[in-house]
């Protein structure tokens, strides 16, 4: 039995704050030698999604930015022997952050410190497990 982390879950979103998390968490899961799972939650709360032709594009760019994630998780984990996966989820970011937590058995869950703060403290207010939260 492992004595430590054997799970980290990052919420990733594209934006600066959620890339600096990735990086944090990326050096924690090699520290530890954990698995990485980086958590991508799909808004339908997004205004694309209130017509027909718009919902075809944000899916495409949703689709587009999960398969930007894959190639930047092989570039950069990959050669720090960090095993990883992408979960690519719609819904509420900080309900699919967590059931994503859930679903790997995470030990912790990281997340960039965004402007506007629903994400983080939803998730801290409701989390089974540490929330950590990279500026």
């Amino acid at each position: 039995m492992k004595d430590g982390l054997t799970t980290i879950v990052v919420g990733v979103d594209g934006s600066q704050a959620s890339l600096n998390a990735f990086a944090w968490a990326a050096g924690l899961a090699r520290r530890e030698h954990a698995r990485l799972v980086l958590v991508y939650v799909e808004q339908l709360a997004n205004p694309a999604y209130w017509t027909g032709v718009g919902i075809t594009g944000a899916r495409e760019a949703a689709e587009a930015y999960a398969d930007e994630l894959r190639l930047d998780a092989t570039r950069y984990l990959d050669p720090i022997g960090v095993p990883w996966e992408v979960v690519h989820i719609s819904g509420d970011p900080a309900r699919g952050i967590e059931s994503a937590a859930e679903q790997a058995g995470a030990d912790c869950v990281v997340v960039g410190r965004s402007r506007h703060g629903r994400v983080t403290r939803t998730l801290i207010a409701d989390a089974a497990r540490p929330v950590v939260v990279v500026p």
